[in-house]
């Protein structure tokens, strides 16, 4: 099979990213009904972001400055490619992402972090929350799609027998709740025009993160999963509702609150 470097226009035989493998990057599977389980990871905490879910969609809060990585776990025993796409944009080859561009091969059970826009086989640009218009997806003319992390997966053509799955253990870190990709086609759609979109993904500074080529062969046209996980700010989330409800504290009166008398 051929191997060529540039990206491929071909659906059925295409030169993709293969992540390195790294120790400890090997996790059981979640629930069966994802091949990919998707995470994003806040890196000034090392832990992931909570997720809420909202009349169908599913919502991260980010800050600005923070950056993030997108947590990819493969929860089977053959290989995926996963289409990786940041506010609308593919995060490998920076084209206005759609399901049938280039992506990354996980091995079976593989974890890994993607912390980065790809800007070759050995680095990337940070993802980090900012400003929208600071976002490059709006400094490249591309504001629509701002506000949206998801992943196209597909199952590979003739994959081998599945790989047997490491012994299952408890994982007190999950917290997210996963979209479908049928609901996540129109979800990108604000609910209130009074609720505009606050914050994007910037184009940080690079970092070393090397990855190989080889070749995939997708089963099928269209992915066999589609997840997408929605952010915004603090503010812009509490607006629309999403995030923890904080309770209100009732009134404690002071018999005592001040000094002397004033005039009614």
């Amino acid at each position: 099979m051929e191997r060529p470097l540039r990206i491929p226009a071909v659906l059925s035989c295409a030169a993709l990213l293969l992540l390195p493998m790294v120790a400890g990057a090997y996790r059981p599977a979640p629930p069966p009904q994802d091949l990919v389980r998707l995470d994003v990871i806040d890196r000034d905490r090392g832990t992931p972001l909570p997720v809420w879910s909202h009349r169908g969609d599913t919502w991260i809060a980010g800050r600005p400055g923070t950056p993030y990585s997108v947590r990819l776990r493969n929860t089977t025993g053959e290989r995926v490619l996963v289409v990786l796409s940041v506010d609308g944009v593919n995060a490998v080859s920076g084209e206005t992402a759609a399901p049938d561009q280039t992506g990354y091969v996980l091995a079976p059970w593989q974890s890994t972090d993607i912390t980065g826009w790809r800007k070759s086989n050995n680095d990337v640009a940070r993802f980090e929350f900012t400003a929208l218009p600071d976002s490059y997806a709006a400094r490249t003319g591309r504001p629509d799609h701002v506000g949206a992390i998801g992943i196209a997966v597909f199952r590979e053509r003739g994959a081998p027998v599945a790989v047997a799955a490491p012994a299952p253990s408890r994982d007190p870190m999950r917290q997210s709740a996963r979209a479908s990709g049928d609901r996540a086609e129109s979800s990108i759609a604000r609910e209130s025009a009074a609720v505009p979109q606050q914050i994007g993904t910037g184009h940080g500074v690079r970092e070393w993160a090397p990855v190989t080529r080889t070749a995939f062969e997708r089963a099928t046209r269209t992915p066999a999963q589609r997840t997408v996980l929605r952010y915004d700010s603090d503010e812009a989330l509490a607006a629309l509702g999403i995030g923890p409800r904080v309770q209100a504290q009732p009134r404690r009166p002071d018999a005592f609150p001040g000094g002397f008398v004033p005039d009614p």
